[in-house]
Formats: structure tokens, C-alpha cells, sequence
């Protein structure tokens, strides 16, 4: 796991956006999986950036999102999907016929989370999977307890995420649909690389936990310690109960240019 302290946004979106634009490389038909979110925001406007400056292009990209709601109807602006349209293929050159997410509102869920699981088989893999983190430690919506193994399919939103989440919803928790569709742990840790965004002081508790703390279901992000190529991106305040804080900044500023991300 690398660890990067900037206490520059652009310098969290120059790096994730590499990130992305190396595995834009790797293969003819890459696949990139996208977050929702504030945290990686940043990334998306440097994307945007580089396609419009012809640096960059995701028109043979496959994208992949992390989750979805349960019971949101397609359209609704509350959907993740929705989302990922206005923050990913809005500035992105992303064919939306490629934009692959478990549909919230499938007669079947079982089966639609199978289904996606093929998806991802068959694209070949998911080549970077971009990542934020919960003030609880969970990633995508694989909440505290969750199997360190386990594979998409429904969860349960705790109160506290419902209670997060309820801005979007005009600020009533109960608005916000108690189940999910997510990627599961496992499914996150097949990716190729996982690039995690995290700001703010209110995430600096989890990232202490994910980067120094024992792995454990309590904290779900915990398990991407054994990920043989993680980048973590942090701001100051998201960094700040780091106990390695300063070792981290000084390996990454030592770090020889040639080893990339």
C-alpha cells in the first residue's frame, strides 16, 4: 500500500487521474470502475480536462460503478447511475452503452448481482478501481461486518450512512433507501489496482484504521492492506491520525520517478 499526503486538491487529481490514463493504456478494451461521491471529484475534473485537450480518450473504456440503490426507478436523479452520468460521462468521452451497473430496481436482485459479477468476468477484469471511504471504514456500501469475501449482491444501509446520505434526499434520512446493490469486498480485491480518495478531517479515523489498524470486518477498507498495488490519496486533514504520517510524506517524497504509481 502507498500512501500520498498533498495538501493540494489538483495534486489528488493529477495523481488519480494518472492512475487511470495508465490503465487506459494496458489493454484494448480496459475496463476502469468508478465512485461516487465527493472524493474523487477531483479526478474526474482532471480526466475532463485531458479529453478535452485530446490527451485522453475512454471510447473503448468499459466503466463499471461500485453500487446502486434499491428501489430508485431508472431516471431518477438520485441514482448512482445518475450520477455517474453527470460526473463521468458528462465531461468524459464514455460511450454510456459501456457504463455496466447492478440495476437497484431489477425484479430479480439475486440474479441481477450474478449477472453483474459475469459483466465484469467477461470485460476481463476491472483494470483500476477508484475508491472513497466511509467515516466507518466501508467501501463501495460493504458496511462494518461485512465478509472480507464477499461477492456483489444486497445490503442493508446502516443508519448512519442512510443519515449521511440523507442531503441528497432533502435532508430525511428516512427518504433514503435502506438497501443497496454493491460490489463485494472480494469483488473490489480482483481489481488490478485500487486508487482510494479520501479527504476531510471526518474520514481521518477511518484511514487511520485502514492504513495502521488490524484488518477486520469492523473496518471493511482494512482489507486492501493485502492488495498487492493500492495508492492512497489523502489531504492533510484525512492524513492527520496518521502515527506514520511523516514516514509516509517522506517515502513519497523520496520515491524514485521510475516506479510510477
Amino acid at each position: 500500500m502507498e500512501v500520498i499526503v498533498t495538501s493540494r486538491p489538483q495534486e489528488l487529481g493529477r495523481l488519480g487521474a494518472d492512475a487511470v490514463a495508465a490503465a487506459l493504456r494496458v489493454r484494448e478494451r480496459p475496463a476502469i470502475g468508478v465512485a461516487t461521491g465527493s472524493s474523487p471529484q477531483p479526478v474526474y475534473a482532471e480526466l475532463g480536462r485531458r479529453v478535452a485537450a485530446g490527451e485522453l480518450s475512454f471510447a473503448a473504456a468499459n466503466v463499471f460503478m461500485l453500487d446502486e440503490y434499491v428501489g430508485l426507478p431508472p431516471g431518477d436523479p438520485r441514482r448512482y447511475r445518475s450520477e455517474i452520468d453527470r460526473d463521468v460521462v458528462a465531461r468524459l468521452d464514455v460511450d454510456p452503452a459501456r457504463v455496466h451497473g447492478p440495476d437497484g430496481s431489477a425484479a430479480d436482485l439475486p440474479a441481477e448481482c450474478a449477472a453483474y459479477e459475469r459483466a465484469i468476468a467477461d470485460a476481463g477484469g476491472i483494470d483500476v478501481q477508484l475508491l472513497g471511504i466511509g467515516s466507518d471504514g466501508h467501501i463501495a456500501f460493504n458496511e462494518p461486518g461485512s465478509s472480507l469475501a464477499s461477492r456483489t449482491r444486497i445490503k442493508t444501509l446502516t443508519a448512519q450512512t442512510r443519515a449521511d446520505n440523507a442531503r441528497f434526499f432533502d435532508d430525511d434520512p428516512e427518504a433514503v433507501p435502506r438497501h443497496c446493490l454493491t460490489q463485494g469486498v472480494g469483488t473490489i480485491m480482483e481489481a488490478r489496482h485500487l486508487v482510494l480518495v479520501a479527504t476531510g478531517r471526518g474520514k481521518a479515523e477511518a484511514v487511520h484504521h485502514l492504513v495502521e489498524g488490524a484488518i477486520s470486518a469492523l473496518w471493511p477498507a482494512t482489507i486492501l492492506q493485502m492488495h498487492p498495488h493500492v495508492t492512497v490519496l489523502l489531504d492533510d486533514a484525512a492524513a492527520s491520525r496518521l502515527q506514520l504520517g511523516s514516514y509516509v510524506r517522506e517515502a513519497w517524497a523520496a520515491k524514485p520517478a521510475w516506479q510510477g504509481l
